[in-house]
């Protein structure tokens, strides 16, 4: 499986506080986001059916270090 990156433009509150969240609930801003967008994808299929593809949303997919 491939790992991309991804740079988003987000404002420096709004940075400060999803950093507030992700050290409260143990993890870094990179992999909060990550749960944000698993749990998004997730709520979408429950809605409007499976995406095509072979992750499953339910797994914490984390790139291996270098």
């Amino acid at each position: 499986m491939a790992i991309k990156s991804v740079s988003i433009r987000i404002e420096e509150e709004m940075l400060n506080k999803i950093a507030y969240i992700a050290d409260y609930e143990g993890r870094s801003v990179n992999s909060q986001v990550l749960v944000l967008i698993r749990e998004n994808i997730k709520a979408f299929e429950a809605a409007n059916g499976v995406i095509e593809g072979s992750i499953n949303p339910d797994l914490n997919v984390k790139p291996t270090r270098k």
